[in-house]
């Protein structure tokens, strides 16, 4: 993905996202292209083709995955999808584009330190999502979060993580971070991530980042998958203390109603996040590997 294409997905986003709203709101009386082009204020050619180029399918195609019903359907199919998986002695039925995403976590020990002797990088980079702030050490990417304006309050919330790191701006390369992370094809590689939480967080981070690209599971599934199905309300404090937003995938968790929830970066955000994936899963015919 270029630079210039990669910004300009960023730019769409506001717009995509109030429209993905307006039809998941009004799901049931399917809403067509001249409505939704009046919400967003902008004539049905010029949405369709922000549309296409941020989702690669028309709005009226999305409207088929933005249903509670799709929601709920995810949920019956899930529970299957994963036990049988995980029966099978696999992690899970997809990962992540078609990148290999490795994680590893601190050490209590290195917490302790607060960063000390670490170098953090770290710069803001347009994504199809808007803009983010995305850090990392030699070790692998450990911050990723999405701003709205708020740049400033993102960077004091890494600062706070690594109090005693030397960090250090590069906006370059967090743009090439995010072409890695965003390509505009699926690409062969390999994403290290450095997990900095408790053995519990770490354990439920790794369960998601076995699950599809798109793939719905409830907070009560996924405590399943860690073998702690009575913890429901601890996984939701491990997905709210995630501090690497999309590649570890929170926002693919709903509620067991097939509601969407709550997420660190707003719930409009969560719901274009599902519906991307879903989008270019619908464009490639098959699941992201």
């Amino acid at each position: 993905m270029t630079e210039s294409s990669l910004e300009t997905q960023s730019r769409h986003y506001a717009v995509v996202a109030r429209a993905i709203e307006y039809i998941r709101s009004n799901a049931r009386s399917q809403p067509g292209l001249a409505e939704i082009a009046g919400e967003v204020r902008l004539s049905e050619q010029r949405l369709q083709r922000i549309f296409v180029q941020w989702a690669g399918i028309s709005p009226k195609r999305f409207l088929q995955y933005l249903t509670k019903e799709r929601a709920r359907q995810a949920l019956r199919q899930s529970a299957d999808i994963l036990s049988a998986a995980l029966d099978s002695g696999l992690s899970g039925p997809g990962r992540l584009h078609d990148l290999m995403i490795t994680c590893e976590a601190m050490t209590p020990g290195e917490i302790k330190t607060l960063g000390e002797g670490v170098s953090v990088g770290h710069g803001v980079a347009p994504t199809p999502f808007g803009n983010a702030l995305i850090g990392w050490t030699r070790r692998g990417i450990c911050y990723l979060a999405f701003c709205d304006g708020d740049e400033a309050v993102r960077q004091r919330e890494l600062a706070l993580q690594w109090p005693r790191a030397r960090l250090s701006g590069d906006d370059a390369e967090a743009l090439r971070l995010a072409r890695r992370i965003f390509p505009a094809q699926p690409e062969p590689g390999r994403l290290h991530l450095l997990l900095r939480g408790t053995n519990f967080q770490v354990k439920v981070w790794e369960a998601l980042l076995d699950t599809g690209s798109s793939q719905l599971l409830s907070y009560s599934q996924l405590a399943a998958t860690v073998d702690a199905p009575q913890a429901r309300r601890a996984v939701g404090s491990a997905l709210a203390a995630n501090k690497i937003g999309y590649l570890i995938p929170c926002h693919r968790v709903i509620r067991e109603s097939g509601d969407m929830g709550d997420y660190r970066w707003s719930a409009q955000r969560k719901q274009a996040m599902q519906a991307w994936e879903a989008g270019r899963n619908a464009v490639s015919g098959c699941t992201h590997r």
